[in-house]
């Protein structure tokens, strides 16, 4: 079984992973070197392939018929990392501020809210699986995320980027909360059924 731990798709799930530290570092050099468009724009690819993968690694998995459990583990714990990464870096240097910062903290806390919902099913035997408009509310969040790394730095070219991504931003957490809830809706049957 080692040998579906290093598949291609898993290799993929870890890049994800790698991903992370890569774009934080990014921000950090922003910061110390005053490169703040290219080290925005590095960002930027970086998320972008990043984001590819998110589709590959699944869509290989799949065809190939190399679905694994750390796999299954790892993919949406890349996915998180990567959101909530990205989400606390565009916070910090102010790209979103004010009332756009709640809209990060809604999707932040539906993750961490769903997350434990999964574990506490997943012993149960029980699997929520995702829906298509999860699946949507997923991509519309990575574009979000896309605008807002490019920021300041996209807005000298295209001058309503950072706007853009907070627009969108709000969407995907109106759409957080409404997946939210109809995860936590096929889940509490099994919670209180577990009480009784």
């Amino acid at each position: 079984m080692a040998s579906r731990a290093y598949s291609l798709p898993n290799l993929l799930t870890y890049g994800r992973i790698l991903a992370v530290p890569l774009i934080v570092l990014c921000f950090f050099v922003e910061g110390r070197l005053s490169i703040s468009n290219t080290a925005r724009w590095v960002a930027l690819w970086i998320f972008i392939i990043a984001s590819i993968t998110d589709f590959l690694d699944g869509y290989l998995a799949r065809i190939w018929n190399q679905t694994s459990n750390i796999g299954r583990m790892l993919d949406p714990i890349a996915d998180k990392l990567l959101v909530a990464s990205i989400l606390l870096l565009v916070a910090a240097d102010q790209t979103i501020a004010g009332w756009s910062i709640w809209a990060a903290i809604i999707i932040l806390c539906r993750e961490i809210l769903v997350s434990g919902l999964r574990e506490y099913l997943a012993a149960l035997k029980v699997s929520v699986p995702v829906t298509r408009i999860a699946k949507w509310k997923t991509t519309l969040q990575l574009v979000a995320i896309a605008f807002l790394l490019a920021g300041p730095a996209g807005d000298e070219i295209f001058p309503y980027t950072t706007q853009t991504g907070i627009a969108l931003l709000w969407i995907a957490a109106l759409l957080t909360i409404y997946t939210g809830y109809d995860y936590f809706r096929a889940g509490l049957k099994h919670i209180v059924d577990d009480e009784e």
